[in-house]
């Protein structure tokens, strides 16, 4: 089972729109482009995605590989297909990270963030990808989270959400 993307990070953003990412998620990044033939990882920002979504997904080239198989697996020109390739594909773009473990934040990926000038982002983990905010908005997001009632009984664990393991 390959490495995840888990915590959250907050990180600043400089005039330049560089930012660090955390070293967590580069390990998680430099394991997911071993071997597909560059020398620094590689992240794929993915812009595009719901209307109104206030963050990026990012994915190694591992995962983003991925998600190109299974793309490629509908049929050419089905709108299921054309949906997926423009909002995974055509609204994504590639970035190298540099030697001190930075990244710029490319102009389309700022807009839908929300980061006009320099700031601060939060890198949340998710598993296979990871996500970069806008910080006050991603606080923001979470604070609405907190009040979602899931409508479990109480005092019912939380894991009771995952699937049963068939013995």
């Amino acid at each position: 089972m390959a490495e995840a993307f888990r915590g959250e990070f907050y990180q600043k953003v400089d005039a330049k729109a560089r930012v660090s990412i955390p070293a967590p998620f580069r390990r998680v990044l430099e394991a997911g482009d071993a071997g597909v033939g560059s020398s620094r990882p590689r992240v794929v920002m993915v812009y595009g995605g719901k209307p109104g979504q206030k963050y990026v997904e990012c994915y190694s080239m591992a995962e983003m590989a991925v998600m190109e198989g299974k793309i490629r697996r509908l049929a050419p020109g089905t709108p299921q297909r054309k949906l997926l390739e423009r909002n995974y594909i055509t609204l994504s773009q590639t970035v190298e990270v540099d030697d001190d473990g930075r990244l710029v934040l490319p102009a389309k990926v700022r807009e839908r963030i929300g980061l006009t000038d320099a700031g601060e982002a939060c890198f949340a983990g998710a598993l296979d990808t990871f996500q970069i905010w806008l910080r006050e908005n991603y606080d923001a997001e979470m604070a609405a989270q907190e009040e979602i009632d899931l409508d479990l009984p109480e005092g019912a664990d939380l894991l009771s959400l995952l699937p049963h393991d068939e013995a």
